[in-house]
């Protein structure tokens, strides 16, 4: 079976879909129907702005969003999902490649998103950390154990969690990480706490877009983030999209059950390798490919 996987914030880097958009009169179509909905010349930033102009988190978010769908729809007839799931940002282009959600709607939830997490990083200092080679289990135990909110966001493959809450919590946790045995436990650099309780401002806030927002019938099964399994009730969609702001990433988890359900190839649909490499680890046998 052939499953489809979307990347999430990180996968940026200057020039992408330039290509798509110069070959492509549907991506440039596209490009440029996302930059009036977005008032701003998101293609600019893309294709000639800096790291650091890419790196901003109302920009990154739209910008791979862009990327991941727009490449999806210039495959045509090849594009044919039996399931499909993408890494946190990542759900959206994976649920407008299903076809729960239309191409514009998915783009003003994901810029509207990408604003509200940015609001809600600026109340309180918050961050996230990258933790090396110590079992889920121990991470968890080491996050309950320290004072402030830290816990565990992103489950990306086996020996490697990412950590998320209050910076001073973030530090302490590093530090109990190393003590426990991890090869590493370093400070990323993000905006923010993704994928924690710090996200409750944000979370409430995309509730209500994504509430008013018309989601369809998917043509294929997503597993979600929040569950880690195969999802096609609209209703049940939305409901763990909000979820998914204030909860882990539960990659390592969603890949595992595609393989059980069938998922013989994983082919990555956006800028960069990044899931492809996580896949690999998450199971030798995985075949990877990139769109």
């Amino acid at each position: 079976m052939k499953a489809y996987v979307f990347p999430g914030q990180g996968a940026q880097f200057t020039g992408m879909g330039k290509d798509l958009y110069e070959n492509s009169a549907l991506a440039k179509e596209l490009f440029e129907k996302a930059n009036e909905i977005l008032g701003f010349r998101i293609t600019d930033i893309m294709f000639e702005g800096t790291a650091e102009e890419l790196k901003e988190t109302k920009v990154t978010q739209p910008a791979v969003f862009l990327h991941s769908v727009i490449l999806a729809k210039t495959l045509g007839e090849d594009f044919k999902p039996e399931m499909v799931a993408g890494h946190s940002l990542g759900e959206f282009s994976a649920l407008v490649a299903n076809g729960a959600l239309s191409f514009e709607d998915g783009l003003k939830l994901v810029s509207q998103r990408a604003l509200a997490m940015q609001k809600a990083c600026e109340i309180k200092p918050s961050t996230m950390a990258a933790v090396l080679g110590l079992a889920d289990n121990i991470v968890e135990e080491v996050c309950a154990s320290i004072d402030g909110i830290v816990v565990a966001a992103n489950y990306n493959c086996p020996g490697q969690l990412v950590i998320s809450g209050e910076t001073s919590a973030v530090e302490k946790a590093c530090e109990a990480m190393k003590a426990a045995g991890a090869k590493r436990a370093l400070l990323l650099p993000v905006g923010g706490a993704f994928h924690s309780p710090m996200m409750e401002p944000a979370r409430e806030e995309l509730a209500a877009a994504i509430e008013a927002t018309t989601f369809s019938a998917p043509i294929c099964p997503v597993y979600q983030n929040v569950t880690a399994s195969a999802v096609s009730d609209p209703a049940e969609i939305k409901k763990n999209l909000i979820i998914q702001l204030t909860a882990p990433v539960k990659w390592t988890q969603s890949v595992q059950q595609m393989i059980k359900d069938g998922a013989t190839l994983f082919t990555e649909v956006g800028p960069g390798k990044v899931l492809a490499g996580l896949i690999g680890k998450i199971d030798k046998e995985a075949v990877t490919a990139n769109a």
